[in-house]
């Protein structure tokens, strides 16, 4: 049965369910400041993107690592023996941040790109060999039932299925699918990838999802910090609605007041 209170991730405990990505920010300022306003606990870090593209700042020195949990990935890797080269290379660089512990990884091999699609064959193959090596792995995947009830069984510690591709804001394109991995999954579900307004991310969460990661619909809003407590919100409300149940859609009308013992009298 999955954890309700908190979110539960390679033994450790998170009470955000809502990871935030550090890409694609105008400046240093704005990323910092969508961070806070997320209330997020987990931030994914592209190791090989550890200079910000647009600044050319560490983003090392610029993160409170005290605060937040890091999530190194393996973006631009191509295959699975480049993922766990770069994978390895993440792990000492939490070390580097003061997180001694963390081996923590999101895993990705996207070969593809045009349309930047996991490479599953890979993703499995690196995922085997990465948590043989002790790492708590987060494979980010195609919405396939099949895949992501391997990966669970080999011993990932979430699945990380898309909602519709990278960046492109398109919500959740593959509802069929992720409801399947919800159910099927006793490991946290996070949805990633295409979510792009604070309604797509609370649509996620109330399919059962144990959380969602954002990049893109924050970084590349036109006021990120707002749009990262919008997020926020719509990622509470979300796990809330879930956690309350919906109502039974119904066929016809239903009276919401009883019409049963109705007095006819006013007195």
């Amino acid at each position: 049965m999955k954890n309700y209170s908190s979110l539960l991730i390679g033994g450790k405990q998170f009470s955000s369910r809502l990871m935030v990505g550090t890409g694609k920010y105008k400046s240093t300022q704005d990323m910092v400041e969508s961070l806070s306003n997320s209330e997020t606990e987990i931030i994914t870090v592209a190791v090989r993107r550890i200079q910000n593209d647009q600044t050319g700042e560490n983003l090392l020195e610029k993160i409170n690592w005290k605060k937040y949990w890091m999530l190194p990935n393996t973006a631009g890797c191509v295959n699975s023996d480049e993922a766990v080269r770069i994978a390895i290379l993440g792990r000492e660089l939490a070390k580097l941040s003061g997180q001694e512990e963390n081996n923590f990884v999101k895993l990705e091999v996207i070969p593809d790109k045009k349309y930047l699609l996991p490479d599953p064959i890979e993703t499995l193959k690196a995922a085997e060999i990465l948590i043989k090596k002790g790492f708590s792995v987060l494979p980010y995947i195609n919405a396939d039932p099949i895949l992501a009830k391997r990966l669970e069984e080999i011993g990932c510690a979430t699945v990380m299925p898309l909602g519709s591709p990278i960046g492109s804001g398109q919500g959740l394109l593959n509802l069929s699918n992720i409801e399947i991995i919800i159910e099927n999954a006793k490991v946290p579900v996070i949805i990633d990838a295409g979510i792009g307004v604070p309604s797509e991310a609370s649509q996620a969460m109330e399919l059962g999802a144990d959380g969602v990661l954002i990049n893109s619909a924050i970084a590349q809003a036109e006021n990120p910090p707002l749009m990262a407590q919008a997020i926020n919100y719509g990622v509470k409300a979300g796990r809330q609605s879930f956690l309350a149940g919906r109502i039974k859609k119904q066929d016809f009308a239903v009276a919401s007041s009883p019409e049963k013992n109705i007095s006819n009298s006013l007195n």
